[in-house]
C-alpha cells in the first residue's frame, strides 16, 4: 500500500504514538487553542480519525495567560497497565502535568503535575514498576534531558532530576522519549530547532541514567537542506507493529513557496524505520521522509470521509472545531435555535490576545473552498461577524458583516503585524453568504446575497500568514467569529458551514 505524506495535515504537530494490539492512537500538541491534545485513532497508521480531545475542561487545560503559541507544548502519549497516559506542559500555568483514562476517547482525569522543569515530558514504564519522566530543560547542570522517577499515583518525584544527555551539539535538545529494546535503553530527541535545520537523534545506554552512547550515523531523521516537498522534520516517536517492523510519526512542514514559507503549521507524517546489524534505528529513505512511501503490511482501513457541509443540527459541535483558548461563557450556542450556530460577540477582538467569541477549525489543504450562511443585522457601530483567517492576534484576514455608520457593510480587512489594510462595500439586509477560496499563494474573498452572483472583495497572500512572517508555532485557522466594542452584540446566526478540499489531500 503507497501512501501520501502528511498522514494528518494541517496544524497537528509533536505526534505521538502508543499502541494497543491491533488499534493505535496518536496525540499533537494545541498551544493556545481549547479543547486541548486532539486524540486520533488507526487501524493502518496512514488513516487516521479524531476520536476526542484529552483536555476538555477548564480545570484540566486553564488558558487565560496563554498568548500566541503558549498553552500546551508537545504530548507524550503511553499505555501502561490497562490505562492511557498523557503527559504534557502547560507553558502559561501549572508546568508539567499528566492525566490518565482507561478509555482513550475519555474521559480524563484531572492533571497531575510532577516538580520537574522544562518541557515535553514522557515516560518510560520499566519491567521493574520504575518509572521514569524526562522533559527538555536548561537546569542546573546546563541545556539537555533531565530525568527523574516518580510515584505514578501522585506524581511526586522519588529522585533528584539529574542531566542524563546534552544531544550531538544541535540547539535545543528537545522532544524526548525513552524506550527500552531489546535490554538497552535509547533516548531519541530532537535538535536543531523546530525550523529547517530540524532534526532527530538517538544514543543508547545499559543503564536508564547513562552514560548514553550517540547513534555513530546520527542524525537518524532530517530533511535539512534537500530539494524536497517537505522539511523541518523531527520530533518524532517510535511504534513497533504486528509484524514486528518499526514506525515512526514526525512533525514536518510543507512549504507553498520560494522562498519557503509554510502557513498550514506543523503537520504529521509517517515514514519506516529500519536497523541496522549494530542495532541503531534510521527513519525513513537514508534518514529522510518522502511525500508517497510505502504503507505498512496492515490491512487498509479507511474511515467515513467527512462531509463537506456542517449544518449544525447535531447537539454538539463536530470535534474539527475548537476555540481561541477557553471561551467565554454565553459567547456560543448550538441550542438557542437549533440548526445554527449562534455567536454573541462581546468587547474581546481578535487583536487582543485573549479569548474572542471564536469557533475555528484547521486550515489543512492548500486548494480548498471555504464559506458560511450569516444571519446578522448589526445594531451599533463596529460591530461585526464573519470568517477570519486567523495565524494570531497580530496577523490575520477578516471578512465580515458591519455597521459603519448607521449602514450595513462588508468588510475585509487584512492585519499584517503593525500593517492593516481595509475595503469596505455596500451591503443590503437579509442572509449574507461569505466565501473564502484558498490556492497555495492567494485567499480570495468573496460574498452573495439573494440569487445574485457571487462578488470578489479583494485577496490576501498566503505567506503574510506564515510562521516564517507571523512567527509562532501554530497554523492557520477557519474560524467564525463576532465582536460588539460594547460588549452586547446583536447574536451572529451562522446556519451552516462548508469545507471543500481541492488538492491532493482531499481523500483525508
Amino acid at each position: 500500500m503507497k501512501y501520501t505524506n502528511p498522514v494528518i495535515p494541517g496544524f497537528y504537530p509533536d505526534p505521538s504514538i502508543c499502541r494497543i494490539d491491533e488499534d493505535y492512537y496518536l496525540v499533537t500538541s494545541t498551544f493556545e487553542y481549547f479543547p486541548g491534545v486532539p486524540i486520533f485513532h488507526s487501524k493502518d497508521l496512514v488513516n487516521w480519525r479524531q476520536i476526542g480531545h484529552v483536555l476538555t475542561t477548564t480545570e484540566q487545560l486553564p488558558l487565560a495567560n496563554a498568548g500566541s503559541s503558549g498553552g500546551i507544548f508537545a504530548p507524550t502519549l503511553r499505555y501502561h497497565d490497562g490505562w492511557f497516559y498523557m503527559t504534557t506542559t502547560n507553558v502559561s500555568g501549572g508546568g508539567n502535568f499528566y492525566v490518565r483514562s482507561t478509555q482513550p476517547e475519555g474521559p480524563w482525569s484531572a492533571p497531575i503535575f510532577v516538580d520537574q522543569g522544562g518541557i515535553d515530558p514522557s515516560f518510560l514504564f520499566d519491567e521493574d514498576g520504575r518509572v521514569y519522566f524526562q522533559t527538555a530543560c536548561n537546569g542546573d547542570e546546563g541545556e539537555g534531558i533531565y530525568q527523574c522517577e516518580i510515584d505514578l499515583k501522585t506524581g511526586t518525584r522519588l529522585t533528584d532530576s539529574r542531566l542524563i544527555w546534552t544531544g550531538t551539539g544541535g540547539a535545543a535538545p528537545e522532544a524526548p522519549h525513552m524506550y527500552k529494546i531489546n535490554g538497552l535503553y535509547y533516548l531519541m530527541i530532537a535538535e536543531g530547532g523546530t525550523e529547517y535545520g530540524h532534526m532527530e537523534t538517538i544514543a543508547r545506554s545499559t543503564e536508564p541514567y547513562g552514560p548514553f552512547d550517540p547513534c555513530p550515523h546520527n542524525p537518524i531523521l532530517s530533511n535539512r537542506s534537500m530539494k524536497s516537498s517537505i522539511h523541518a522534520t523531527g520530533h518524532a516517536d517510535l511504534v513497533q507493529i504486528q509484524d514486528g517492523s518499526w514506525w515512526a510519526v514526525s512533525l514536518g512542514i510543507r512549504p507553498a513557496g520560494y522562498p519557503m514559507r509554510h502557513h498550514l503549521g506543523r503537520e504529521t507524517f509517517l515514514a519506516p524505520v529500519t536497523w541496522t546489524d549494530k542495532g541503531w534505528p534510521m527513519i525513513g529513505v537514508d534518514g529522510h521522509i518522502e511525500q508517497e512511501m510505502t504503507g505498512p503490511l496492515l490491512t487498509e482501513h479507511l474511515w467515513s470521509p467527512e462531509p463537506i457541509r456542517d449544518d449544525f443540527d447535531e447537539a454538539s459541535l463536530d470535534l474539527n472545531w475548537i476555540f481561541l483558548r477557553n471561551p467565554a461563557p454565553g459567547s456560543w450556542t448550538l441550542t438557542e435555535n437549533p440548526g445554527q450556530l449562534i455567536l454573541r460577540g462581546h468587547s474581546v477582538s481578535l487583536d487582543d490576545g485573549r479569548n474572542p467569541a471564536f469557533v475555528g477549525r484547521r486550515l489543512t489543504h492548500f486548494l480548498c473552498n471555504m464559506a458560511t450562511e450569516l444571519r446578522y443585522e448589526p445594531h451599533a457601530s463596529g460591530e461585526e461577524a464573519g470568517l477570519t483567517l486567523f495565524m494570531n492576534d497580530k496577523y490575520h484576514y477578516d471578512l465580515a458583516v458591519t455597521q459603519v455608520d448607521g449602514q450595513k457593510k462588508i468588510i475585509l480587512r487584512r492585519t499584517v503585524g503593525s500593517l492593516r489594510t481595509e475595503q469596505v462595500l455596500n451591503c443590503d439586509k437579509g442572509p449574507v453568504v461569505l466565501q473564502i477560496k484558498a490556492d497555495r499563494n492567494h485567499f480570495t474573498f468573496l460574498y452573495q446575497q439573494g440569487s445574485s452572483d457571487a462578488n470578489e472583495v479583494g485577496s490576501g497572500e498566503t505567506h503574510l500568514l506564515s510562521t516564517e512572517v507571523a512567527s509562532g508555532f501554530t497554523g492557520v485557522m477557519i474560524a467564525m467569529y463576532a465582536f460588539a466594542p460594547s460588549g452586547e452584540c446583536t447574536p451572529a446566526s451562522f446556519d451552516w458551514f462548508d469545507y471543500e478540499p481541492l488538492d491532493e489531500q482531499s481523500n483525508r
